[in-house]
């Protein structure tokens, strides 16, 4: 915990920071904390040694099946902002957890890719739905079909991340704009997020309507009130997340 912002690594290096079980659990756990603690407004995702991440523990599959609650993160990801500080690659699952972040940010060279179907798999954990709503989709479907990896600055230049740092740089910066984040209150800034989500595919007239009841819990808020107060009287507001 740094300030209002938690700072969650994948931990297995050895492993290219591979998803087994205990990671994927582990990274489930650190969710949780996450968006359970009113103290904090925002995560960053990073992962330990030479990269982000290599996806799913192949050994642990053809051994066991697919690492359990993985697939909790991935189609739940966070109620609260989740930025992703990509070293390295991230491939496979490991793009598809990095997807699951809310804004990405890349050292430079770093690959990313969904190589799944040249080992006879799927990308099943969500990029087949969330590339194509991030980049053109030519790109997606190239990407899909190739297995065929594209560097951090092609992805910046498709909006997939937000900045391209020099090697070894991502943490801070992700922490950077994190902390930003930071400074407005968490359950507007929580209740943002997800209406940026889920307006995809709404009309206009639905859109008003799905606002209304998160409109009503920032209206009627604690941290609106210190908002207005703290503006009126010229200080910063001290949030308490409810």
């Amino acid at each position: 915990v740094r300030g209002r912002v938690l700072l969650i690594t994948l931990n297995r290096p050895d492993a290219m920071n591979a998803v087994n079980t205990d990671l994927a659990q582990g990274l489930v756990a650190a969710i949780e904390q996450l968006d359970g603690d009113d103290g904090l407004t925002a995560g960053v995702l990073t992962g330990a040694g030479r990269g982000f991440g290599a996806g799913m523990d192949l050994k642990a599959f053809a051994a066991g099946g697919p690492p359990v609650g993985f697939d909790q993160f991935l189609e739940n990801g966070a109620r609260k902002p989740l930025i992703a500080a990509i070293e390295g690659f991230a491939l496979a699952g490991g793009l598809e957890v990095a997807l699951t972040c809310d804004l990405l940010i890349a050292a430079e060279g770093v690959k990313l890719g969904i190589p799944e179907v040249g080992v006879g798999l799927l990308a099943a954990g969500g990029a087949l739905m969330r590339l194509p709503r991030r980049v053109p989709y030519q790109v997606a479907m190239k990407m899909a079909l190739t297995a065929d990896p594209i560097t951090a600055e092609e992805a910046l230049g498709h909006g997939l991340v937000v900045e391209v740092t020099p090697k070894g740089g991502t943490v801070d910066a992700a922490m950077a704009l994190a902390e930003r984040i930071a400074q407005n209150a968490p359950l507007s800034v929580a209740l943002s997020k997800q209406m940026v989500l889920n307006q995809q595919g709404l009309t206009e007239e639905e859109f008003w309507e799905m606002q209304k009841p998160s409109m009503a819990q920032v209206f009627r808020s604690e941290d609106a009130i210190e908002g207005a107060t703290a503006f009126a009287e010229k200080r910063k507001p001290e949030w308490k997340g409810r």
